[in-house]
């Protein structure tokens, strides 16, 4: 989609253990969903390991943002089950019908949670969070589908097992900077452990990456989460699980500009950009809230209670006046999946639609158009 418009579809996976499949949902011209299609991935779903129960995780089933990605009509998706990554291209005319390119490729690492696209350089780039955990990036082709730019990633030691266990100490989110010759990974802390998370930064030319990255821990950051670019600026939105969302500073060295505490959050871990108001929003899996926030000052312009019985939301995307926030539902299945559609042009924000997908279920992750 272009920026500032509303979408001609969204897409998100439903991450079932016995198969993945892409849900794509139709957009109407007044922003409204309804159903599309439901297309196999080649590869498995999972869950990582609750840290505080020791069952399979849910509803953030994954720990992360963006476990399906799309950049123009290219798609890719990962399969944590199956440790590879799935290329989509997307039919011009029908959104919602999806063509895999080649085949899933090993991802050169365990338990993939996140995925990021570069249409300039024509790069894919994955982020494992298994017990081989790092990033491993792909160049993209029309035919062949992915191909490995190098024969070894980049590494992370976060001494992780298959599945991993979360949240605290595992790769949140890989992403491209706005003119993507930078690809930005967060990875979370665990404070309890004495475990300082990091923003990795990674070198990126025309047809190749860097063989090394550079990591930071910006004073004051806890649990990076989900990120989100700041439009015509050097900084980024990071949500921290500790307390909210962080403005962060990329010249240099890494560092908090405005530092937001988010009242009553349970776990702010999602965001992304309205290129309309310039503000940025915010989801949380235990609170059935939408925050917006204002980068520059770091400012909550408000705190919207959605006014459904989700419990709480994951990945989100904004489309023209419209956010559209992905909720799991329950672990115990009394809840099912829905995604919220909120129009963000009137204040305070109001939900106007809360759609239920068929093929969602609890384990569902990733929200994006």
């Amino acid at each position: 989609k272009e920026d500032g418009v509303i979408p001609k579809a969204i897409y998100f996976m439903n991450n079932e253990e016995a198969e993945n499949s892409i849900i794509a949902l139709k957009v109407g011209e007044d922003g409204m969903l309804s159903e599309g299609s439901c297309t196999l991935t080649g590869g498995k779903g999972a869950s990582g390991i609750d840290g505080n129960t020791s069952m399979p995780a849910g509803p953030d089933a994954l720990f992360s943002q963006s476990a399906v990605t799309v950049r123009g009509n290219w798609m890719v998706a990962v399969n944590p089950g199956s440790n590879t990554m799935t290329l989509f291209s997307i039919d011009t005319k029908e959104p919602t019908k999806l063509t895999m390119t080649g085949q899933p490729v090993d991802t050169m690492g365990d338990f993939p949670v996140t995925a990021a696209i570069s249409r300039k350089n024509k790069i894919a780039c994955v982020g494992n969070s298994g017990a081989q955990a790092g990033i491993a990036c792909f160049s993209m082709h029309k035919r062949q589908g992915l191909k490995p730019l190098s024969e070894s990633p980049i590494v992370f030691p976060l001494n992780q097992t298959t599945p991993p266990v979360g949240p605290f100490n595992t790769v949140s989110h890989v992403f491209f900077n706005q003119d993507e010759t930078m690809l930005f990974t967060t990875v979370k802390g665990d404070p309890m452990k004495n475990i300082t998370g990091f923003l990795s930064m990674l070198p990126v030319q025309k047809g190749g990456i860097g063989t090394q990255d550079i990591r930071s821990s910006p004073p004051g950051t806890q649990v990076l989460f989900g990120s989100t670019i700041i439009p015509d600026s050097n900084n980024i939105l990071a949500t921290d699980a500790a307390f909210g969302t962080a403005t962060i500073s990329t010249n240099g060295t890494p560092a908090i500009v405005h530092k937001t505490t988010i009242e009553n959050q349970s776990a702010t871990c999602w965001a992304a950009v309205s290129p309309m108001t310039k503000t940025a929003f915010v989801t949380d899996v235990g609170r059935n809230n939408l925050v917006e926030v204002d980068p520059g000052s770091g400012e909550v312009l408000q705190n919207t209670p959605l006014m459904s019985e989700n419990p709480g939301y994951v990945d989100l995307l904004v489309g023209g006046n419209f956010v559209y926030a992905l909720s799991p539902g329950s672990m115990d299945g009394s809840r099912k999946a829905y995604v919220a559609v909120v129009d963000v042009s009137i204040r305070p924000a109001k939900a106007v639609q809360n759609f239920q997908p068929r093929g969602a279920g609890r384990c569902s992750m990733g929200m994006t158009a």
